[in-house]
């Protein structure tokens, strides 16, 4: 399909707005910096690198299985990463569990970025429908972020179980809020992953980038142009 079926050059007509979580709603670099010196000084007190190579296993295997677009993909997820790292998979659960669900929630408001509170506030009063389609749970990371959506489908999900750049999460979403796709747009950070899951679902979207990307629409920050008929207020958030 030509590329400008995807764009969005007005809200008019757009129903449904989805946005990913990570590195789309807070500055994911700003929380890794705070996680890198947490896992530091646990490693320190701890006498064991053991939890960083767990999670950095993990990352990459998680990655590899996003590439491959593998159904069911939590179990050898969990299973690949024991056997790379040699522990049991109640304790890679139990470590993702922990730094990557839980330890993060109290610095996410601090990571938020500017202008999300007024453009949500903003969505509500155009009655637009917001969603949250991300590859990890959301709920509790939602919460930390002093945000609420209309709808929240996380990868992990019955029903879904893969990762973008699978669309089938998305198509889920869009199901769940009984929107047509055109009447859509995904709103994330990584057009690898968020870009092309939206293209292969059909819906438009927007990619969050300080820099232009060849072939996709691309914004830096929440109060751009593209976003200023939806801000409360207008301007100046």
């Amino acid at each position: 399909m030509p590329h400008d079926l995807f764009r969005i050059e007005n809200w008019e007509g757009i129903k449904l707005v989805v946005f990913d979580v990570d590195g789309t709603l807070y500055r994911q670099r700003a929380l890794r910096a705070r996680m890198v010196r947490d896992l530091l000084l646990h490693s320190m007190a701890t006498s064991t690198l053991k939890i960083i190579d767990v999670l950095r296993t993990y990352r990459r295997i998680r990655e590899r299985l996003a590439n491959e677009e593998f159904f069911d993909f939590e179990p050898i997820l969990i299973e690949e990463t024991a056997n790379a790292t040699d522990i049991s998979p109640n304790a890679v659960r139990a470590i993702v569990c922990e730094w990557l669900e839980k330890r993060p929630l109290p610095y996410l408001a601090r990571c938020r970025y500017p202008c999300l509170p007024e453009l949500f506030a903003g969505l509500r009063r155009k009655k637009k429908v917001i969603g949250v389609l991300s590859d990890y749970p959301a709920h509790s990371k939602l919460s930390a972020l002093g945000l609420s959506a209309d709808y929240v489908v996380s990868a992990t999900d019955d029903g879904v179980s893969l990762l973008k750049p699978n669309p089938r999460g998305l198509l889920v979403l869009i199901a769940s809020a009984g929107v047509r796709r055109e009447e859509v747009v995904l709103i994330g950070d990584r057009a690898e992953r968020d870009g092309i899951a939206a293209r292969r679902a059909g819906v438009k979207v927007l990619i969050r980038s300080t820099a232009l990307i060849e072939g996709w629409q691309t914004f830096a920050k929440f109060d751009d142009e593209i976003f200023e008929p939806m801000l409360v207020p207008p301007s100046g958030c």
